[in-house]
């Protein structure tokens, strides 16, 4: 007969996988950033609840941008229009020139549209669940599961850029992103606890933007320091692993700033569809590869048209742009064209003009 002897249980022989929910969200609870759209842990503790409208405005705003640049237009946006049904009911132009500066356009777009929807077909009450929620326009499978988590307390992985750094740190994940996308969100969603699910989530986003940083991680302070794959092995600033970048190409275009004698700019909308749909410009062409984005290539006006000795430059997510601006003073009683409008000097920075059309004014206006 063979050797009958019985082996250890595994429960006798190791030792118990380390509790990692409950490590950060004890280290959350002393350590939580405090943020304008955030209810504190105690206050939650206290029974206080996230205003799903908060939750949902701050993760829009969020997305691509820095907690630094969104706070000032976080709290403007709640100050105008405190809840969901007065963004709802607000001009869309009015929503657009708070917007300005924020970039990725097509969000505040979504958002009016997704204020709209909630305030008409839900009764000014979001959804609670991820899946609900991510049939809203603008709401995708990450900022679904963090509206869902943190204003709803639903059981469900969020994963941001702060998290899968932090993941592919603990587990050594050699898979470049974004393939190691659904690898990271599996661990997260095995992590993430049934008990306070919101707070764990602002948890992780936490370790990863103050302790778990891009370059010489805190580790020594780290909650989840003990079982992390990468700081045993030393390699942490290795992970996550990154597919190599596309080059980015150059498009060109031409800008023209028609400055009327009281100062007043010419400017027009960008159509609805497309890159910074619905904002304001000034007129011009060429953003397109090789080939103008708009059939009028010509000056918006018959003037003294002179070029800018510099070019304009500015980077877009998927490419560079460098544009050559052209300059003319006109009369006051020159009539805009009827796409555009005049506006005075003291009333530009209303305006919901992009961050490249206000360096281009500006280049006009001092050059």
């Amino acid at each position: 007969m063979g050797d009958t002897r019985s082996m250890p249980s595994p429960s006798s022989s190791a030792s118990p996988p380390p509790d990692r929910a409950g490590a950060l969200l004890a280290w959350y609870d002393v350590h939580a950033r405090r943020l304008p759209w955030r209810i504190g842990p105690a206050a939650r503790k206290a029974g206080d609840r996230p205003d799903p409208y908060r939750v949902w405005l701050s993760e829009i705003m969020l997305q691509q941008t820095t907690v630094a640049a969104v706070g000032p237009y976080f709290g403007r946006f709640v100050a105008r229009w405190p809840k969901v049904a007065d963004l709802a009911a607000a001009e869309t132009d009015s929503v657009m020139q708070e917007w300005a500066g924020l970039g990725y356009y097509s969000r505040a777009r979504n958002l009016k549209r997704c204020a709209e929807i909630v305030a008409a077909e839900h009764g000014g009450r979001f959804p609670g669940s991820a899946a609900a929620l991510s049939t809203l326009p603008g709401i995708g499978p990450y900022t679904a599961g963090a509206i869902a988590a943190i204003a709803f307390d639903e059981q469900v992985p969020v994963v941001d850029g702060n998290v899968e750094r932090v993941v592919t740190r603990l587990e050594r994940i050699a898979t470049p992103l974004p393939k190691a996308k659904a690898e990271v969100r599996d661990v997260v969603a095995a992590m993430t606890p049934a008990r306070r699910p919101g707070c764990f989530a602002q948890a992780m986003m936490d370790l990863g933007a103050t302790i778990c940083t891009p370059r010489r991680p805190a580790c020594a302070l780290c909650p989840l320091m003990e079982g992390c794959a990468a700081r045993i092995a030393g390699d942490q600033e290795l992970y996550p692993v990154k597919a190599p970048k596309k080059d980015k190409p150059t498009r060109t275009g031409v800008a023209y700033v028609a400055v009327r004698a009281d100062g007043a700019v010419l400017l027009r909308r960008r159509p609805e569809r497309g890159l910074l749909g619905g904002m304001a410009e000034v007129p011009g062409a060429g953003w397109a590869a090789g080939k103008g984005e708009t059939e009028d290539e010509d000056p918006p006006l018959r003037a003294d048209w002179r070029r800018l000795p510099a070019p304009v430059r500015h980077t877009f997510t998927h490419f560079h742009l460098t544009l050559d601006v052209y300059q003319a003073e006109v009369g006051r009683d020159i009539a805009a064209p009827a796409d555009a409008w005049w506006s005075p000097r003291d009333r530009l920075d209303g305006e919901a003009l992009p961050t490249v059309m206000r360096k281009v004014v500006a280049a006009a206006l001092e050059g």
